[in-house]
Order: C-alpha cells, then sequence, then structure tokens
C-alpha cells in the first residue's frame, strides 16, 4: 500500500528502542516510515536503522520530558515537526501521510499533525495491563480503598481485584516535570488527555501476555487497540528460535562501559549449574533507595546463592564494603553495563530480581525466567501484579510497598523463588509461546491495523 507512517517516540532507551522495531515490522509491509526523535538520542540511532529503503529518521529539538507545558524548547520541537510536515507536503515526490502513531508521552505532537489531517494512533511503550489497571483504578474511585477491602474491577480477571496495598507505595523520587508531583494511585492517568482524539491505541505487548488488558482498553476508551510487540530486535526471536545466547554487539552500535566484558560474564555463567543463578538488575533511570542497597548487599551474601548483581552508575558506593571478597567465585557484580539478554538466556540464570520495567519483564518472560518483583514507581507496581497474580511467575519482594524493603524480605524471596520448581515450569510454559519468533498474534494484529488504514482510505 502506497503512503507514509510517522511514528514519534519519547524520551529514553525503552521509548526509542520498541519505536524502531515498530517502523521495523511496518516496512515489511511495504509501508514508508518516518522515526520522529528528540535530538538528544541522535547517538542511540544505529547507522543500520535508515540503511532499509522504506525507513528514514527525523530529528527534532529536545524539549523538557516528559510534558513540559511552557517550554520553549517545546515551541522549537513543535516547529521542527511542522517545517518537516510542510517541506514532505510540498515535495512532489512525497507519500500521502496515512498516519502517526505517537509515544503517548509526546501528545503535544497530535496537534501539529492535527494540522496536516493526519490521524493520530496512541503507542504505548509499556504494556496493557498497566494501562488497565490504572485507567480502573481511578474509574472505580480506587484511592479510598481501605485495608482489607478488595475492588474487582468489572472486565478485568478476578485475580487482578485492587487491594489496599496496591495503592500504598512509598515515594518514589522527587515530582517528574518539576511541579504537581506524580499522580496518587487511583487519580485520572497522566496519560488520559495525552491519548484523546486518536483513532487508535497499540501497545508494546501481544494477546498472550496482556489479551484481557487489550479487550478491556478497547472497551473502555470506545477505540480499536492492537497489542503489536513484544518490540525486539530481531535477534531476540531468532535465538529464541535457536535457544543461542545473545551479545550485545549483535543488537547495539554503543559502546558500553562495565568492569567485565561478555566473554568473562559467560565464562561466569558457564560454572554455574543450570537454573541456579539468581540476576539482580534494575533500570537504567530506577533503583533502590541509598539505605536498601546494604540490605540487598547482605541478603545476597547471607542466601548462599549464586547470584548476578548489577549496580547502576553513581551506587557504586553503597555497595557494602568487602561484598566481592566475601561471596567470592559465588558472586559477580558488575558495575556499569549487562548484557541483560546474554544473562537472561544462559540456562545458568535461574531467577530475575526485577523492578518490572516493562521490556526487562517481556525479556525475561520470553527467556523463561521467573521473578521477585521489586517494582519502584509507575506501571512497574502493576506489571509485578501482572507476573505474580495473573501470569503466576513470580513473587513479591513484600506485599507493602509503603516500607523500605529489608534483608529478611530479600533472603525469604530469594529463597522462595529460587526453590519453586513448579514456577520454574510455569516460566518456561509461557516461553514456550515466543519460541517460534514475533507472537503471531501480533502479526495479526499488525495485519489489522493495516487493514483499518486501507478502509480509512477506501
Amino acid at each position: 500500500m502506497e503512503g507514509e507512517i510517522f511514528v514519534v517516540t519519547g524520551y529514553g532507551q525503552g521509548h526509542i528502542h520498541p519505536c524502531m522495531q515498530l517502523c521495523n515490522h511496518l516496512s515489511s509491509r511495504n509501508y514508508h516510515t518516518t522515526l520522529i526523535f528528540p535530538s538528544i538520542f541522535a547517538s542511540a540511532i544505529p547507522s543500520s536503522f535508515t540503511q532499509h529503503p522504506l525507513t528514514k529518521a527525523v530529528q527534532i529539538t529536545s524539549s523538557g520530558r516528559p510534558m513540559p507545558g511552557s517550554d520553549p524548547l517545546l515551541r522549537q520541537s513543535a516547529q521542527d515537526l511542522e517545517a518537516h510536515l510542510v517541506n514532505h507536503s510540498r515535495n512532489p515526490g512525497s507519500l500521502t501521510p496515512l498516519c502517526a502513531v505517537v509515544d503517548f508521552q509526546m501528545g503535544w505532537t497530535k496537534g501539529v499533525f492535527w494540522k496536516f489531517n493526519i490521524p493520530v494512533i496512541s503507542l504505548f511503550t509499556f504494556g496493557a495491563c498497566a494501562a488497565a489497571m490504572e485507567w480502573g483504578a481511578w474509574k472505580c474511585q480506587a484511592a479510598d480503598i481501605k485495608s482489607g477491602e478488595i475492588r474487582i474491577i468489572t472486565g478485568l480477571p478476578e485475580e487482578m481485584a485492587l487491594t489496599y496495598s496496591d495503592l500504598k507505595r512509598k515515594s518514589s523520587g522527587p515530582p517528574r516535570g518539576g511541579k504537581g508531583g506524580p499522580p496518587k494511585p487511583g487519580d485520572r492517568p497522566p496519560w488520559v488527555p495525552e491519548i484523546e482524539g486518536s483513532v487508535a491505541l497499540m501497545f508494546n505487548t501481544c494477546d498472550d501476555l496482556d489479551g484481557p488488558f487489550i479487550k478491556y482498553m478497547a472497551d473502555q476508551t470506545g477505540m480499536p487497540a492492537w497489542g503489536v510487540g513484544p518490540l525486539f530486535p530481531e535477534q531476540y526471536w531468532k535465538s529464541s528460535n535457536t535457544s543461542s545466547l545473545i551479545r550485545d554487539g549483535e543488537i547495539s552500535e554503543q559502546k558500553r562501559q562495565s568492569n567485565f566484558t561478555e566473554d568473562e560474564v559467560i565464562q561466569w555463567l558457564d560454572s554455574k549449574p543450570r537454573g541456579s543463578v539468581i540476576y539482580v538488575a534494575f533500570g537504567s533511570e530506577v533503583g533502590p533507595a541509598a539505605e536498601e542497597y546494604p540490605q540487598l548487599g547482605n541478603a545476597l551474601e547471607e542466601s548462599t546463592r549464586a547470584f548476578i548483581w548489577v549496580v547502576q552508575p553513581g551506587s557504586e558506593g553503597h555497595v557494602p564494603d568487602g561484598l566481592d571478597n566475601r561471596v567470592g567465585s559465588r558472586g559477580l557484580i558488575i558495575y556499569g553495563w549487562a548484557p541483560q539478554l546474554l544473562i537472561l538466556s544462559h540456562t545458568s540464570t535461574g531467577g530475575f530480581l526485577s523492578h518490572c520495567g516493562w521490556n526487562s519483564t517481556m525479556e525475561a518472560i520470553g527467556r523463561g525466567v521467573p521473578f521477585l518483583a521489586w517494582p519502584i514507581r509507575g506501571d512497574q507496581y502493576f506489571n509485578a501484579k501482572l507476573v505474580v497474580s495473573h501470569l503466576k511467575v513470580g513473587y513479591r519482594v513484600t506485599n507493602d510497598s509503603s516500607q523500605m524493603v529489608n534483608k529478611d524480605d530479600l533472603v525469604k524471596g530469594i529463597e522462595q523463588l529460587m526453590g519453586d520448581h513448579e514456577m520454574k515450569k510455569r516460566a518456561q510454559m509461557l516461553s514456550s509461546k515466543f519460541q517460534q519468533g514475533f507472537p503471531t498474534t501480533s502479526m495479526a494484529t499488525l495485519d489489522a491495523f493495516c487493514h483499518f488504514f486501507r478502509q480509512k482510505v477506501n
């Protein structure tokens, strides 16, 4: 089908990489795609991305994140986007724009596209479960749930009923965007105004993980909702077929800083029994509180389980002194970048202590690794609930998210997870849905997306 699709990515690796993969999927269906990205992330766009004849990338001025209001840089970003669309419309060789797929973090771009009569699809780079739970908590006025009470959200699985502990959380740091602070659980989700006026919704997930939640969002918003993920690199799906390890160099051109090479990590993992290692890693943007790091370090020492612990840059000083020497070869403490896909795909890895960021969650599910969930902010709480209550492939590190996680919670959780062979079997069964490559359900929804716009054009 002749036509062009614009894909607008938000800020951060967890937004840019899924958007690039979405472009690749659309290009494979013979759509011309243009990735529009903030200029600050120019180095994150690999040269191989624009080598595809149907794919190009356009940068706009980086503004504040995620919704910067009257930020003067935002006005410049809008002018950059509008200038590109003006040039596109005046170029006699340009294809007709079919739609813009907009990361909801960049909802302000809707107004620019509408000036050119380009319909907008809102893209969630996280899962439909988190969106559905946030929407449901808002609609059922969950903010007034009392201790011991549960509230079933009509249209969602009963095991996902909201509890007091789901909504009682400790502060996750200073307010994002500098004013107003993050919404409280049960408030209107901040993304609701960002999707208004869209013609459809896309989620970086698939029916196998999120089916009931995708349907719920379609029913609630009155818009088509499609799961088009997981939006992982092609190498991820190829290695799923062969059960091979994924090296970082295969999926990234960037040089990563780390105290261990990939070969050293592989050598260490090769020395451990199958399923014996717990992998401990948080996202690049979130992590435990400073006072929780010693609790985690002491728990890893006391548990006697083999472990890999990835310590974020800037947090090195919170690791207990001498831990490396005391645990010896039982532990591998990585400072800086860790080859996460390689670690999760290695047969020695048997558990994942994770913040439940959405990309990490899908990566581990696809490799059959069960979770010890330690959510820290935002969608991570409901991602953890999906993993623990719905998919049943993990435990929570604590049921009281309002309190600091302590050593005893962690030791208990690690032993519970690593000793539960039935849970490991469930995780392996769930991963089997991804062993034949990109999910067939997501292939079908991408086809449904194409059909949707063929009908609109015709």
